[in-house]
Formats: C-alpha cells, sequence, structure tokens
C-alpha cells in the first residue's frame, strides 16, 4: 500500500474503533500536565481482530521494506508488547521486551528476554509523543550491547521536539499514520470541523505552551 494511503486508511480504522479521540473545546490533561485536543488509545486496536491484524501486517511489511536486515524484535512496555509478539511470530524472530524500569527484585532486569550481542533490533512502539520514553528504551537496549537499527511505530504527533530527538538519537522512525492524517480524516468524516483545525495545527506546533 502507498504511504499515504496507508496513513489515511489506518487513520481511518482508528477513528472507526473510537481509539482516538478528539475534543478541541474540551481538551485532555496529560501525565505531563499539558493540555491537549487529542487523546490516542492504540491499545484498542488489540480488541477488533481486523485493525489487530492490519497494525500487525503492515508493521511487518514496514519492517521488510525499511529493516530487512533485522534479527531481533523488541517491545517497549507495556503498549508496544503484544505487537512486537505478534510480529517477532510471523517473522520466526527472537522477541525481547523493554520495561520501563528496571525490576526492584529477582535479576533486576530491564530487559526480558535474551538477547544476543550485536543483535540486529527493531524496535516496536505504540505511540510516539516527545519521544523521550522511546528513546529511553533504544538507549537501554544500546547500553545492553544490542543494536537497534530502526523504529517502528503505530502512531506518531510529529512534534518536532520528537523529530530532533530521534535525529540526535540516530535512529529511524516509521509510522503507519500521524497527527495530520489523523485531523484530515476526522474532518472529511465530519469528526470535527474546519474551525477546529487551525487550533489542533496551533497545539501540535507547541503543545507544551498550549492552552485552549
Amino acid at each position: 500500500m502507498e504511504t499515504s494511503s496507508l496513513k489515511r486508511d489506518f487513520a481511518s480504522r482508528l477513528l472507526r474503533i473510537k481509539a482516538v479521540k478528539l475534543q478541541p473545546n474540551d481538551p485532555f490533561t496529560w501525565a505531563s500536565g499539558w493540555k491537549s485536543p487529542i487523546y490516542c488509545d492504540n491499545r484498542k486496536t488489540l480488541s477488533y481482530p481486523d485493525v489487530r491484524t492490519f497494525v500487525k501486517i503492515e508493521m511487518v511489511h514496514a519492517i521488510l521494506k525499511h529493516f530487512p536486515s533485522v534479527d531481533t524484535i523488541a517491545g517497549v512496555a507495556t503498549a508496544g508488547i503484544p505487537q512486537a509478539a505478534l510480529i517477532a511470530d510471523i517473522l520466526g524472530l527472537p522477541l525481547i521486551y523493554v520495561r520501563s524500569k528496571a525490576k526492584d527484585h529477582g535479576l533486576e532486569n530491564l530487559i526480558e528476554g535474551e538477547m544476543r550481542e550485536n543483535a540486529r533490533i527493531v524496535v516496536i512502539e505504540d505511540l510516539i509523543s516527545t519521544g523521550g520514553s522511546s528513546l529511553k528504551a533504544v538507549e537501554a537496549i544500546r547500553q545492553a550491547g544490542g543494536n537497534p537499527i530502526g523504529m517502528i511505530a503505530s502512531v506518531t504527533y510529529g512534534f518536532p521536539v520528537a523529530e530532533q530527538a530521534f535525529a540526535d538519537a540516530k535512529l529511524p522512525l516509521v509510522t503507519l499514520t500521524d497527527y495530520n492524517h489523523i485531523i484530515e480524516e476526522a474532518l472529511a468524516t465530519g469528526y470535527i470541523q474546519e474551525s477546529d483545525t487551525e487550533m489542533l495545527q496551533d497545539w501540535r506546533k507547541d503543545p507544551a505552551h498550549w492552552r485552549q
């Protein structure tokens, strides 16, 4: 599927199952304290077999196209783990996952599973906002002796701070859809109005300081 068609298709599917909620006039508050007109819960895709399969297959296609030398799949806890497991199974590759923080008991692992030295790893993520937690997982893999060669994510908000963070980390990022395509599909289906779009784009440019 051509890239822009894929992004529109997946955005449409997310809106259909209400995985994306847009509330320009009643913004959400993120854990960071940021106010946001959008909330994206990609975990919902797991409960819809057709959408779950779409994500799984398109992520596999993206890996084969962009990162064909991969030999290990990694999931970022927690939302990246289910799709990472499905993808590793299709490709017949080892699976590891990265915790948000090391266990405080037992072996105190940060990375679960067996990762061989210099393994070429594609990291599976759910949603890219600032990129901080995703790249923290990448750095943990690097410190443990792995070689992350790219990341595949369901959605990115496309924040400039995230784009700069991935550039600084020298890690290619491929996503199935993005904020702009979600907004376009939401407008096309009447979920939002034309009058909402300017405010929604203003938020994406500077989410940390955005106020309704």
